[in-house]
């Protein structure tokens, strides 16, 4: 910074009021000590600053997993309002359980101004006992007392698939779930149920099959589905990733979507509508969720829970 303000014969205060955004300084000023620190390759010390202000100007954001594209629309709303901050991102993923979980919470502490959290797998009392008390924290898609919360309202987006398929006439309507301790399927599962009981649906238990949100999981709970002597009529998967693994052992087992199977997912990621057919989902402003958690990082908005709501997305794989 002495270089930059000796080349541009100004003060060091001078240069670090126009890198800092910290005071007024005149224009002609300010767009020679730019070009000056451009001719340079000026590059401020982040460690240096972050002494000086205490703060690092990173956010730390945990997933359950970096792979597929409703993970990458998360990051791409998280790193959209990130940037529009002036802050940087520091990334990772914790997909093998409560002790990486853990053991990247306390990594993170000291490097970060704050946390963005997605662990549906993970129980409430494993969070609790170890999300950072000094640092703003949001959680993505769950909700847990004392924290703020952007989640999704997976329960009524849930019932309201159920609802439109029970509306073409399907009486057998199956679901293919995800993993039972997943905080986004017990609430899809639940208004599935809700609706099932509701609209006086076939209630066969068989009618529901476990995933863990792959297509590869998708493909293995359709072909136990198709393997029932009473086949249902359609089937809502609890995401699209298994949606489309379904639609593959639909189509091996010699049948049509949606001629002899409606089917449905859920997210409404962005190849959902490619496919053939394009695939009914159930809308989540994935992008807005990434989104919305930084700005309740950066406000530190204690504990409000934000719940966004769901739509459907009616496409030709229902045969609506």
């Amino acid at each position: 910074m002495r270089d930059v303000a000796r080349q541009a014969g100004v003060s060091v205060a001078t240069v670090s009021r126009v890198l800092n955004a910290s005071g007024p300084v005149g224009e002609g000023t300010r767009r020679r000590i730019l070009k000056t620190a451009g001719d340079l390759r000026y590059v401020p010390n982040g460690t240096a600053r972050s002494l000086t202000t205490s703060t690092t100007e990173t956010i730390g954001v945990l997933l359950p997993n970096l792979y597929g594209e409703f993970y990458s629309e998360v990051i791409r709303g998280i790193e959209g309002a990130v940037r529009a901050h002036r802050y940087h991102t520091l990334l990772s993923s914790v997909h093998d359980g409560p002790d990486e979980l853990v053991s990247a919470l306390r990594t993170l502490v000291g490097r970060v101004d704050g946390l963005v959290v997605m662990s549906p797998d993970i129980e409430a009392d494993v969070l609790r006992a170890n999300l950072p008390a000094d640092l703003p924290v949001v959680l993505l898609g769950s909700a847990l007392t004392g924290h703020a919360a952007v989640t999704i309202d997976n329960e009524e987006g849930a019932a309201a698939m159920v609802r439109h398929l029970a509306g073409l006439g399907h009486r057998r309507i199956a679901l293919i779930g995800g993993a039972a301790v997943n905080t986004d399927a017990q609430a899809r599962l639940a208004g599935y149920r809700r609706a099932v009981a509701e609209g006086g649906l076939d209630a066969d238990p068989a009618l529901v099959v476990g995933g863990d949100f792959t297509e590869q999981s998708g493909h293995a709970a359709a072909a136990t589905l198709l393997a029932l002597a009473d086949r249902p009529t359609a089937v809502f998967a609890a995401n699209d990733s298994m949606a489309i693994g379904a639609l593959r052992a639909i189509r091996e087992a010699g049948l049509d979507v949606p001629r002899d199977l409606a089917l449905a997912g859920f997210d409404d990621i962005p190849v959902a509508q490619y496919v053939t057919p394009a695939l009914t989902s159930v809308h989540v402003p994935i992008h807005e969720m990434g989104t919305r958690a930084v700005e309740a990082v950066l406000s530190d908005a204690a504990s409000q829970t934000t719940t966004l709501p769901t739509r459907l997305i009616v496409r030709e794989s229902c045969g609506a």
